[in-house]
């Protein structure tokens, strides 16, 4: 949103400095993004007299003139050719900035001749597209600054533009009197109240209205006047001036009209060329199919329900976005029928979305605006045509009628200390709401029909507190709490917290990554389906919610490598998503390694890294959020996992805490990632809570026992894991057997072809007493009768 200094003054009687109300608009949550100053760029440029001109000795065109400036005369060469002795003229001497064709004058030799400076076009100081001759100026004297001659005598040349940003909810300030409005409530100066003058009607309307009644909910109210004999034409200077410094293009006064009021109250409109409308107008809905062709020479295929103006020859106007090419105005459009109606925010977006326009209407009617200020401002853009235009304007045509918006809050002087820390008095409270509009009543406050964005009580604290500066808020320690205090964590938080810690430990770098994924990624990890896809996405990159965190990070893999950044450390933490519905998430830890695990060296301690670097990470983070020590590790993982060379960390066949590995060719082709890439994936939620609760841990009670070891060794199979074998002897007595581990494997030979012997050690932990020969190859038996029922295999004799 940009505004002139000068307009602004319109509407506020302020006496502040540009820098001043910059400074104010920021603070008050309208964020300038910049500010334009034309005199700055001109302070340089002096006022010079020609004092003679003669014809350049070596050019036909060009002239030789002496111009007299501070400190004497100097020789410049002009080719303009309105360049004379007499006049007065804009000069830019040496080592001066020229804006239009972006450079710096310096002292130059034109056909053997010496220039010291140029003498300068409206053009070549940014201030017109004339260039045809350089700048006679009816008054001033020599060696006065060419801004200070401007701002005395052509302010608008000089006037200051501000430009700021505007938050969703305050459409209020898509028109300069909000915003001034909002100075006022600061102090910035008082608002001037808004003159309607109405031109009174001398003849009914012949052009009528109507709203069918199935878009009475999009249209509320759609009113226009009739005006005959209107005289189009430019603008007056000062619109067209201040349409220029904001960004438009001056097109005729009467669509100029629109355009000032837009911006100027916040207020659109439409000005239909009444010669050209066919029988009356009437606001509905399109049945699909139509083709509208706009004012900016396209031609759209209308959607079913989308609100619509026509006439009896067809649609003429999107409604409350773009007026149609066939009854727009022209220069010879003498007869004008100006339209004022309101519309609704949420049809409005859909409409300007699905056919990708994008309006000054439609950003204000999106928003919200005055509902209260439809006829209103009608009748102020009717007096400005007139006034300007001439012609006889008609009665008012209406259909609908205002809606009733109004709302009133309770306001308690108390809630901003309670709610905002600031103490404010009282009085300056309700003097802060009076200005911004709010009606007050007692204790409630009604609501102005301009502020949609107003609906609850907090809403009124949050103005309070916004004019009166959120930079005042001092910052004062909590009070602190008697005794211990309470965790403030949940248990899960805190176990989150333990395994970003501890993976960070470990040297790996977090991510944060969106959890939005592209269908393509989502599918290779089980998601893409229409469950997570979301409905409005920012783009085709971010249409679905990650079934896995390995897509972002692989991705981040990618970006990294591509920068010859391979050997990589990464690890992110937060929920993915297998449904659309509250619930249908989980809580994930996942870590990436790819490339070596160190740099070269002559001892060869560098290598590619493997599984079992994975393996490693995952079960020092989940020892760090206090999983048992005792795990198994079982084959059937998803289908991204190389299929050989991954496992799943359980602590039963369906109670999975993680899973390892590395990840499949196929995944990493697909993702740009080169390998060798491995990872673990970690689910906190699966890990079982503490049976008891403390930070304490218990005291640690050695056995008193001595343990008891065996060794066995079983022929299996050749293709049955050392796992499975390992799996099936714990399970032989799990309160008496401390650990299996495997120490030997042996295979061909006389066990044959396809038969192997994997040898194990099973500890025995004894806890109430020594064990007898008896109890221990009672364990034995069982340990073999476990391992032959697992695996068919046999006691190696």
């Amino acid at each position: 949103m940009k505004f002139t200094l000068s307009w602004l003054k319109d509407h506020l009687d302020t006496t502040a400095t540009v820098d001043e109300i910059a400074e104010a608009l920021t603070d008050l949550g309208l964020e300038v993004e910049g500010i334009e100053n034309p005199a700055a760029q001109l302070e340089n440029f002096v006022l010079g007299k020609v004092v003679a001109a003669e014809k350049h000795p070596d050019a036909d065109k060009l002239q030789v003139c002496r111009v007299d400036l501070p400190g004497g005369e100097d020789q410049i060469i002009c080719g303009a050719p309105n360049a004379r002795q007499g006049i007065t003229v804009v000069v830019a001497r040496p080592g001066t900035y020229v804006p239009g064709p972006d450079f710096t004058i310096g002292v130059g030799k034109i056909r053997g001749v010496e220039s010291h400076g140029m003498m300068c076009s409206e053009r070549e100081l940014g201030l017109g597209d004339a260039h045809e001759g350089i700048i006679e100026l009816p008054s001033g004297e020599v060696g006065q600054s060419f801004a200070d001659w401007l701002a005395e005598n052509d302010p608008a040349k000089v006037d200051p533009v501000i430009e700021i940003a505007i938050t969703p909810n305050r459409g209020d300030a898509l028109g300069i009197r909000g915003i001034a409005r909002d100075l006022s409530a600061r102090g910035i100066g008082t608002l001037k109240p808004l003159e309607v003058n109405a031109v009174q009607g001398g003849y009914d309307c012949p052009i009528e209205v109507e709203i069918a009644p199935d878009t009475r909910d999009g249209c509320p109210i759609f009113a226009g006047r009739l005006i005959r004999g209107v005289k189009n034409g430019p603008s007056p200077d000062w619109l067209q001036d201040r349409l220029r410094a904001i960004g438009l293009r001056p097109i005729s006064f009467l669509v100029d009209v629109t355009n000032y009021i837009t911006y100027d109250l916040n207020r659109p409109l439409h000005v239909f060329d009444a010669d050209k409308v066919a029988g009356n107008l009437r606001v509905h809905r399109a049945k699909g199919g139509e083709s509208f062709a706009a004012l900016d020479d396209k031609v759209y295929a209308l959607e079913k329900g989308m609100i619509v103006i026509s006439d009896d020859n067809g649609v003429e106007s999107l409604a409350g976005i773009m007026g149609g090419a066939d009854t727009g105005v022209t220069e010879e459009t003498t007869n004008v029928f100006v339209e004022s109606a309101l519309w609704n925010p949420v049809q409005i977006a859909l409409t300007g979305r699905a056919l990708k326009i994008h309006s000054d209407a439609r950003q204000r009617f999106e928003r919200g605006i005055d509902t209260d200020f439809v006829t209103t401002g009608l009748q102020i853009a009717v007096r400005m045509i007139v006034d300007h235009a001439g012609g006889e304007a008609s009665k008012m045509a209406i259909a609908g009628a205002t809606p009733d918006t109004s709302r009133a809050y309770r306001f308690d002087p108390k809630a901003v200390k309670r709610i905002v820390g600031m103490d404010i008095p009282v009085k300056e409270q309700r003097q802060t709401l009076d200005r911004l509009g709010f009606r007050l009543d007692g204790e409630m406050a009604h609501v102005p029909a301009w502020r949609s964005d107003i609906q609850g009580e907090a809403d009124l604290v949050e103005e309070v507190a916004r004019v009166a500066s959120l930079s005042k808020l001092k910052g004062v320690p909590l009070p602190r709490p008697e005794g211990v205090a309470k965790p403030v964590l949940t248990p899960m938080q805190a176990r989150l917290s333990k395994a970003r810690r501890t993976t960070a430990a470990l040297g790996y770098d977090e991510c944060v990554t969106y959890s939005f994924i592209d269908a393509e990624a989502a599918a290779l990890f089980g998601g893409g389906s229409d469950a997570t896809r979301l409905e409005n996405p920012i783009s085709s990159e971010m249409s679905h919610m990650r079934p896995d965190l390995l897509p972002g990070l692989l991705r981040a893999a990618a970006r990294n490598q591509a920068r010859e950044q391979g050997d990589l450390a990464l690890f992110e933490a937060g929920h993915v998503f297998f449904g659309g519905e509250p619930g249908e998430q989980k809580l994930a830890v996942a870590g990436l390694l790819t490339g070596r695990t160190g740099p070269k060296d002559v001892h060869g301690a560098s290598r590619p890294v493997d599984l079992y670097d994975a393996k490693a990470d995952a079960e020092a983070v989940l020892a760090a959020m206090g999983a048992p020590a005792k795990v198994q590790i079982l084959r059937g993982g998803e289908g991204w996992w190389h299929p050989g060379r991954h496992g799943r960390i359980c602590l039963g066949p369906k109670k999975v805490l993680g899973v390892f590995g590395e990840l499949h060719p196929r995944v990493l082709s697909a993702l740009d990632v080169k390998g060798p890439a491995v990872a673990f994936v970690l689910f906190p939620e699966e890990v079982p809570l503490p049976r008891q609760n403390g930070a304490a841990r218990p005291a640690f009670t050695p056995p008193s026992l001595q343990p008891v070891e065996r060794d066995f060794a079983f022929v299996v199979d050749a293709q049955i894991e050392a796992l499975t074998l390992v799996n099936a002897a714990q399970g032989a007595d799990k309160a008496l057997i401390s650990e299996v581990r495997v120490f030997d494997q042996f295979q061909g030979g006389s066990l044959g072809e396809g038969r192997k012997s994997v040898a194990i050690t099973v500890r025995l932990q004894p806890v109430e007493k020594s064990l007898t020969e008896k109890e221990i190859e009672a364990v034995g038996a069982k340990i073999v009768e476990k391992v032959a029922k697992a695996t068919g295999g046999e006691l190696r004799g």
